[in-house]
């Protein structure tokens, strides 16, 4: 478990605990990084994942700039531009492409079968075809799953009811046609039928939240799920804020939601998912081959409250569910 209150100032605010520094590569080698994201361009000061994994390849001696040129590909929401972007990156000849999510990740394996890809997916990259295995992926994919959120989805949805008794119709945030959500979803859908809920699916569309949450107020939620989502993560600023507005308890996938001010999560942050996914690129850069490189999947998660949050909600949390958090944020 990663100790936050460790981390320093750093180019974006984090430096968590250093990667192992071991054979630091010489500034006289230059290395080329893609990443690949269906998402939007990132604001670089904010910590998301695309931002965070050339940072933390920074504490191992790559430093952008120097000795590491990282190319950043966004499709902006616009999922059909995925391939075109990938045969960009491809093109750049990158020693290795990090690739966010099953569309992107799918757009570069076919593009290529050479290039090392480092994925990060939440979804299951065996039934997907992306990997053969987990133990030996073969090929050139191998990376980080997420594949415990069609799990935690569930888990999730028990929560927040938890947290909140009375509720009986739960408002689930997804990103308009991101198909890699469908297993959470799915996921979700059944643990509603066992606890008696009723869901109202939500899509926003060009970032408009605003909207987003305008109808799910008209749907009349006690509370919100947030789906898992690159894009989700990184406007969480914009949730948070309209959270608070229309005065909903929320349950999100990462922590940095609640250090933000959110009510609740369950599951992992996402400085440990870009660490771990710098962690293969590290291995790839000195050699080693995707193909022989398992696929981590998650084995820790951590539930953590914010009782300011829970206090301006007028939400009073159980002992129980307190007693039970990883983390209390007073």
């Amino acid at each position: 478990m990663i100790d936050r209150r460790a981390f320093l100032a750093g180019p974006l605010g984090l430096l968590a605990a250093p990667l192992a520094v071991a054979g630091q590569q010489s500034a006289e080698k230059v290395y080329r990084l893609g990443i690949l994201s269906p998402g939007q361009a990132d604001d670089r000061t904010v910590p998301t994942i695309s931002n965070l994994i050339p940072t933390v390849l920074g504490e191992s001696g790559y430093v952008e700039g120097r000795n590491l040129v990282v190319e950043r590909r966004f499709a902006n929401d616009k999922f059909d531009q995925l391939p075109q972007l990938a045969r960009e990156l491809v093109q750049q000849q990158p020693d290795v492409i990090v690739a966010m999510g099953a569309l992107a990740i799918q757009a570069v394996r076919d593009t290529t079968a050479t290039v090392p890809v480092v994925m990060i997916i939440s979804a299951d990259p065996v039934a997907r075809g992306l990997v053969a295995s987990f133990s030996r992926p073969g090929g050139n994919v191998t990376g980080v799953t997420l594949v415990a959120e069609t799990v935690l989805a569930g888990k999730r949805l028990e929560l927040i009811k938890e947290a909140v008794p009375r509720a009986t119709r739960i408002a689930v945030l997804a990103v308009g046609g991101f198909l890699s959500s469908s297993s959470q979803l799915e996921e979700a859908q059944k643990a509603a039928q066992v606890l008696r809920l009723r869901l109202a699916v939500v899509e926003v569309h060009d970032a408009d939240y605003e909207r987003a949450f305008r109808e799910m107020v008209a749907e009349r939620a006690d509370a919100i799920f947030i789906m898992a989502s690159p894009t989700l993560n990184r406007d969480r600023k914009q949730i948070i804020e309209r959270a608070a507005k229309y005065r909903l308890p929320v349950i999100y996938d990462v922590r940095e939601y609640v250090e933000g001010g959110g009510l609740m999560s369950y599951g992992g942050s996402i400085i440990g998912i870009a660490r771990r996914a710098a962690a293969y690129v590290d291995k790839i850069l000195k050699g080693a081959k995707p193909g022989d490189l398992p696929v981590e999947q998650p084995t820790k998660f951590e539930l953590v409250i914010n009782l300011k949050t829970a206090k301006a909600l007028r939400l009073t949390i159980p002992p129980s569910l307190l007693q039970r958090a990883d983390e209390v944020i007073e």
